[in-house]
């Protein structure tokens, strides 16, 4: 599922009311279901069917991952192809895992030509809820997948291994005899950027500029945070100044290139005005584990947390708060209470960092280090969709992001050229 596009001109009442309704600790956003209350309307589903549900999502997915570790794709290979009978895949199931599983062979391939290979690959899946209706039943699951480099295809000092949390939806029948058939799968998180998920496809092939937002609102947000005295009135970026926008609207970001090796432009790590340290620790610690003190916009059309937790991270390693308008994007700040759109908005966040100066474009994604923060366009509409932090570079230059929606620690640069060759890719240097 795409990740979805925030406002650009989101509402005080908007982000107020998803911050209330969030769910923090890291715990997914699930349908009301229940999960473990008996089912009076169809006696056969029982606990162990229920089991058993899990059980075909878990061989579903591993399937999934293996296509990626060694191109295991023909059906007597297949986790899946031991089931039958009382729980199996439906006709149409079976055609579109085959069909998955095609496209991950071939992300395999592209992936290697990229110098990424995986020697193994664990997918475990828990189920979190079930919903039974007659002859129809929902079923809730996260699945948690690693996978690990393969050895001399990352540097000695490159991650060992990466990794992510997804959540589905599987959607199941019964035959006139009780025999369940998987007939849907429908991933819950606000994005699709997990490596083993199919990409879809692109809803346009031409760039079309987005509206520009106002540079203030209509209602001021006197409970935003406040680095300085004076309630709204702006407060200097930590480069100096104050924010302000060009007469012509907010700072549009050029693309970045996606070719490999990159033109050298080292970053200066230490000595300067943020810690990067900081902020990688900050990733690493919330990438699945989400933060109390800030809201969860992930799932159930809350809109996507990529954002918000960039924006985290960056305030880990220093960036101060710029109070003001809401939907000014030229302020910044967050909280447990109220966000800025320049907080938790993909486009809104570009805007700012730009005009503020906090940031510099990049001109190559490989050229990205630690805290520096790159955004995907998926359809190459002309809004950006995802944000991203990065949290590792290896020796050979290749940039390793962490992020959240689908949450995710350490993906290579090169897996997402790999993923979607046809995005377009924004970087920023922090």
């Amino acid at each position: 599922m795409k990740s979805r596009k925030l406002s650009r001109k989101r509402r005080r009442a908007t982000v107020v009311g998803a911050s209330a309704a969030a769910v923090v600790a890291g715990v997914a956003l699930i349908p009301n279901w229940s999960a473990g209350a008996a089912v009076t309307d169809d006696p056969t589903v029982d606990a162990s069917t229920k089991a058993t549900f899990q059980k075909l999502a878990d061989a579903v997915f591993t399937d999934r991952t293996q296509a990626l570790v060694d191109g295991s794709t023909s059906a007597h290979t297949r986790h899946t192809a031991g089931f039958a009978g009382s729980v199996r895949l439906s006709g149409g199931q079976t055609r579109e895992q085959s069909s998955a599983l095609g496209k991950l062979r071939a992300r395999k391939t592209l992936l290697a030509k990229l110098g990424e290979k995986y020697s193994a690959g664990d997918t475990k899946v828990t189920l979190d809820a079930t919903e039974v209706h007659g002859r129809s039943a929902k079923v809730a699951v996260t699945e948690t997948t690693t996978l690990t480099y393969k050895k001399g295809t990352v540097p000695a000092k490159g991650p060992r291994t990466t990794g992510f949390q997804a959540h589905h939806e599987l959607t199941f029948k019964a035959g006139r005899h009780g025999d369940w058939q998987l007939t849907g799968i429908h991933d819950t998180d606000d994005g699709y950027l997990a490596v083993n998920q199919v990409e879809p496809p692109a809803t346009s092939s031409t760039p079309t500029r987005p509206t520009k937002p106002p540079t203030g609102g209509t209602t001021p947000s006197p409970s935003a945070p406040s680095t300085s005295t004076g309630g709204t009135t702006p407060s200097p970026s930590l480069t100096g100044g104050t924010s302000s926008p060009s007469a012509d609207g907010p700072t549009e970001a050029p693309r970045a290139a996606t070719s490999y090796p990159a033109p050298a432009n080292p970053k200066k790590l230490t000595g300067g005005a943020y810690d990067y340290k900081a902020m990688v620790a900050y990733a690493q610690k919330y990438w699945n584990h989400y933060n109390p003190d800030y809201p969860n916009y992930n799932g159930a059309g809350a809109g996507g947390d990529c954002t918000n937790f960039v924006s985290q991270v960056l305030k880990a390693g220093g960036w101060k708060h710029v109070p003001g308008y809401t939907d000014d994007y030229t302020k910044w700040f967050g909280n447990a209470d109220i966000q800025s759109d320049s907080f938790v908005g993909v486009n809104e966040f570009s805007w700012f960092a730009l005009s503020s100066k906090r940031v510099t474009p990049l001109a190559n994604v490989y050229q990205a280090d630690l805290g520096d923060v790159i955004q995907m366009d998926f359809d190459r509409d002309g809004s950006k969709d995802h944000s991203m932090v990065v949290t590792y570079r290896d020796g050979s230059g290749v940039p390793y992001v962490t992020y959240h929606s689908t949450n995710t620690y350490n993906r290579s640069v090169a897996s997402l050229v790999a993923s979607y060759p046809t995005a377009y890719f924004y970087a920023y240097r922090t």
